[in-house]
């Protein structure tokens, strides 16, 4: 079915990236989502063995700080149950960070160096050791490398006329991308049509983008507009191949079951 699939980026960077795909039913468009989501594994602090707290913070309260720090997982080296220990030692008047924990591997590590944990004052100590484990979103939230995960239909906006002239226009909001099928009268001189424009392009407001005419809008049919970001576990496009084949293995192994 992937085979069939058209994608185009229209923003991208290892973190953060929107991209269309077209020839995709909602049903596997929410089901890409909710893998990238929960199926797709990411190391995170489970246990801390604390060797000195003097701070004003509670054990259990630093141990779920540490836990929403996210951490570098790649996941060809391990697999999921794996666990790696690290470590955290800073005495005030100091405050403690992402990067001052250490790694006993190197692969696995702060995504992030100025996540803070807690400020500790003259006198105050924070020293323990962790162990993180590599786990999905289904067990728990802080497994979630995808923090920030949806879709939208693609929009294609069509001219069908001029707006009458002795009204004054009111904002036309629309959120997300647009195809654009009549781009010599918008806005923007060097539009072409069937170009993909985000549409915070123009404040999400069609009449400045096409000021003076009546638009029409309309869901292409199978094809979304995925916004995707991450912790930083890992890339948006690992997050999003790895969700893929989630989605490919769970397909297989039921056909598997069925055909006995």
């Amino acid at each position: 079915m992937a085979e069939d699939f058209e994608v185009e980026f229209i923003e991208r960077d290892d973190r953060k990236a929107r991209f269309l795909v077209r020839g995709m039913t909602p049903a596997v468009a929410n089901g890409i989502r909710r893998a990238m989501i929960a199926d797709v594994p990411t190391f995170s602090i489970d246990t801390v063995r604390f060797v000195e707290n003097s701070s004003v913070m509670f054990d259990e309260m630093i141990g779920l700080r540490l836990g929403l720090v996210p951490l570098t997982t790649p996941l060809d080296d391990f697999e999921q149950g794996d666990t790696v220990t690290l470590a955290l030692d800073v005495e005030g008047p100091a405050t403690a960070y992402s990067g001052d924990i250490e790694t006993s591997d190197e692969l696995v590590k702060p995504a992030e160096d100025n996540v803070p944990i807690i400020e500790l004052k003259q006198g105050q100590r924070l020293e323990l050791e962790a162990d993180a484990v590599l786990g999905d979103g289904k067990s728990h939230a802080k497994h979630q490398g995808g923090v920030a995960v949806g879709y939208r239909h693609l929009h294609r906006v069509e001219v069908v006329g001029d707006a009458n002239e002795f009204e004054e226009q009111e904002p036309n909001i629309l959120r997300g991308v647009i195809e654009e099928q009549a781009a010599e009268h918008a806005a923007d001189e060097s539009a072409e049509d069937g170009e993909l424009v985000p549409t915070s392009e123009f404040d999400n407001d069609l009449t400045k983008r096409y000021p003076g005419k009546e638009v029409e809008v309309h869901d292409v049919p199978g094809a979304f507009v995925f916004h995707v970001e991450t912790d930083g576990s890992f890339t948006v496009p690992e997050l999003v191949r790895r969700a893929v084949e989630s989605i490919s293995d769970r397909a297989a192994e039921l056909e598997e079951k069925v055909a006995i």
